[in-house]
C-alpha cells in the first residue's frame, strides 16, 4: 500500500474560534485516506526581516523544516480589507527566505477561503495566489472555492450542518488529491527527461 502524501494545512486566521480553522477541521475529516493533513501553526513566526538571517528565529528554522517536510499544502483563509491576514503574508515571506531555500518551490498547493460576507473572501483568496506563482508554488485552478456566508455554517459545536457544503469541500479535497498526484508525475517525468 502506498504511503499517504503529507499535507500542511495552513490557517489565515488566528482567531480562536476561526471559521477557517472550522472548516479546516472539515477539510481534514473529508480528505481521502490518501492523503493525511496536519495543521501547522503560524500565529508565533516573528515579522520577516532580512538583517535576522545571520541568526534566524527558531520558530523560522522550525516553521521552514515542516514545510520542508510536507508533499503539499493547503491555506484555508479569511479576508482582510481585500487581502490575506498578516500571519499568513508574513508565514509567506518566513518560508520564501532565504532564496535558495524557498519551501514553497514546486510544492503543489490549493487555497480555500471563507468569509461571513457575500463574496468568500475572492479578494484574499486570488492575492494569495498571486504570491504562489511568485513562490513557485504550483497552485490547483480549479475548483476555486469561495465560501460567503461561512458564519451560518456551523452550529454552536462547530459542527458543519450544511450538507451542500460538505458535499463541494469533499469533492474539492479529491481534486485536489489529484492536483497533488499530477504533479508528482510530471515532477518525476521531468528528472526522467533530465537524466
Amino acid at each position: 500500500m502506498t504511503k499517504p502524501s503529507n499535507i500542511a494545512v495552513l490557517v489565515g486566521s488566528l482567531r480562536k474560534d476561526s471559521i477557517n480553522r472550522k472548516i479546516s477541521d472539515v477539510l481534514i475529516k473529508l480528505a481521502p485516506s490518501t492523503l493525511s493533513l496536519s495543521l501547522v501553526e503560524i500565529g508565533g513566526l516573528p515579522l520577516y526581516n532580512p538583517d535576522d538571517e545571520t541568526y534566524p528565529h527558531v520558530a523560522w528554522t522550525k516553521f521552514r523544516d515542516k514545510v520542508k517536510a510536507v508533499d503539499a499544502i493547503l491555506f484555508v483563509t479569511p479576508e482582510y480589507n481585500r487581502s490575506v491576514p498578516a500571519a499568513l503574508k508574513n508565514a509567506l515571506d518566513v518560508g520564501s527566505r532565504p532564496l535558495a531555500s524557498n519551501v514553497w518551490n514546486d510544492k503543489p498547493c490549493a487555497v480555500i477561503s471563507a468569509s461571513p460576507g457575500a463574496i468568500g473572501g475572492f479578494g484574499a483568496n486570488h492575492h494569495l495566489r498571486q504570491s504562489l506563482v511568485a513562490l513557485n508554488a504550483p497552485t490547483m485552478a480549479a475548483p476555486e472555492i469561495y465560501i460567503g456566508s461561512a458564519d451560518k455554517l456551523f452550529d454552536e459545536s462547530g459542527k458543519l450542518i450544511n450538507a451542500d457544503i460538505r458535499k463541494l469541500l469533499q469533492n474539492f479535497m479529491q481534486a485536489f488529491n489529484d492536483w497533488i498526484a499530477a504533479n508528482v508525475k510530471s515532477q518525476v517525468a521531468l528528472v526522467a527527461s533530465a537524466a
